[in-house]
């Protein structure tokens, strides 16, 4: 058991999800897990021993934390590992087995606890077994851990459809306007915003003003955290790189909006300090932090 090998198996596991060996891939994955486990258990006693399967996701790049002592401590592993558990329970959905799909997701949660798209997963076989606590939790949790805003969109999208049932359209159709300020394409977003056209819990019916006040007394965040902010950044930063200054300002802008100027500013120094390399393309970026007015006047979206 190594890196290398263990990326192989999963390939080989996946090639029977696309050819729709699902049995096969669900036995395959779950022996593989054994294997994994009992490899870690045996062989990894601290952080450094279990190097071998940690990527570091965007933020890390800024600031690699790891804990010390039990490498089931480790703060976002990143593949292997989650990934396998991930295609488990991708393989017992399809089987129809939401036991086993459950007890994976919640293994991938454990190996990478910043892995939002393993939480909204879990939650929504959470939904579906009929346990709203857990799903309202693990979409919470997201808010504090994202590092993707598809991954906050979903989550606001959870708490539209919570409202809906709690029978308080207000706050649902603040929770979609919410979801919709960052201008992604997500087919839950488009299938809810489509669901809410011209009922009483419509997007349209809130500002965002009012939209902001209803969540704030709800108790969910309005915006996102840094990690978003970063990614945003780095985002900009590659496209300051290729020329796209236009697209470079609009992201920057959004960042700032999110996270205010100065975290901003901060956040474009700190990536500065983690990779000298991109120096020159955040360079061209900065502009865009201190942009006064309506973000559409620099070539982005009003409602970003």
């Amino acid at each position: 058991m190594n890196e290398m090998n263990l990326l192989d198996e999963l390939a080989h596991a996946e090639a029977l999800l696309i050819e729709g060996q699902t049995d096969e891939a669900q036995d395959y994955l779950a022996r593989l897990a054994e294997d994994a486990e009992e490899y870690v258990d045996r062989n990894c006693h601290t952080t450094s021993e279990v190097q071998w399967f940690s990527f570091p996701t965007i933020f890390e790049r800024l600031a690699y934390r790891r804990v010390e002592g039990d490498p089931r401590e480790l703060r976002d592993v990143g593949e292997p590992l989650d990934r396998l558990y991930n295609d488990l329970a991708l393989a017992a959905v399809r089987n129809g087995d939401y036991d086993t799909a459950m007890e994976a997701l919640r293994q991938a949660v454990r190996w990478n606890p910043m892995g939002c798209e393993y939480r909204l997963n879990l939650a929504d076989l959470y939904r579906i077994a009929g346990d709203p606590n857990e799903y309202l939790a693990l979409s919470f949790s997201v808010f504090a851990r994202a590092s993707d805003a598809r991954h906050l969109v979903r989550a606001f999208v959870n708490f539209s459809e919570y409202f809906q049932v709690a029978e308080k359209p207000d706050c649902a159709a603040a929770a979609l306007r919410a979801a919709r300020r960052f201008g992604l394409s997500d087919s839950q977003l488009d299938a809810a915003l489509e669901l809410a056209a011209e009922s009483d819990h419509d997007p349209d019916s809130v500002s965002d003003d009012e939209a902001r006040d209803l969540l704030a007394q709800e108790g969910l965040p309005d915006g996102a955290n840094a990690e978003v902010a970063v990614c945003l950044l780095m985002c900009a930063s590659d496209a300051a790189a290729l020329g796209q200054r236009d697209v470079a300002t609009d992201l920057t802008i959004r960042a700032r909006d999110l996270v205010g100027e100065q975290t901003c500013k901060a956040l474009l120094a700190l990536i500065r300090e983690g990779d000298a390399s991109e120096d020159a393309a955040t360079e061209g970026v900065a502009e865009g932090v201190s942009a006064e007015g309506d973000p559409s006047t620099k070539g982005g979206d009003a409602d970003a």
